[in-house]
């Protein structure tokens, strides 16, 4: 019986798995200016990639999972805290009493 054990190859660093999580726009720009992810980010920007990168940084970051893993199990916690992020952003506003000192 020949038994071949075989693992995949990811490019994507687990720094930036972690990182991408809580703070994705630093994350890119730390992996840009490192050269730590060049088949991802090219060394010539293009137009689309900087503006969704500026706008929606966490779909950007979910393609490049996506591009690299498939659907994983990085792939549905990016996607999870994207849904968190978005849907839970801003249903609560706590607006603070001002309070005056009279002597």
């Amino acid at each position: 019986m020949n038994l071949n054990l075989t693992f995949p190859q990811h490019n994507i660093p687990l720094w930036f798995m972690v990182l991408s999580l809580f703070l994705p726009r630093i994350c890119m720009v730390i992996a840009w200016l490192g050269h730590s992810m060049v088949q991802f980010i090219p060394p010539t920007l293009n137009i689309i990639p900087v503006i969704v990168a500026l706008l929606i940084p966490r779909v950007l970051i979910l393609i490049w999972i996506y591009q690299d893993q498939g659907i994983s199990i990085w792939f549905l916690i990016h996607l999870i805290a994207l849904l968190v992020a978005w849907g839970g952003g801003s249903h609560r506003v706590y607006r603070r009493r001002r309070v005056e000192y009279v002597d």
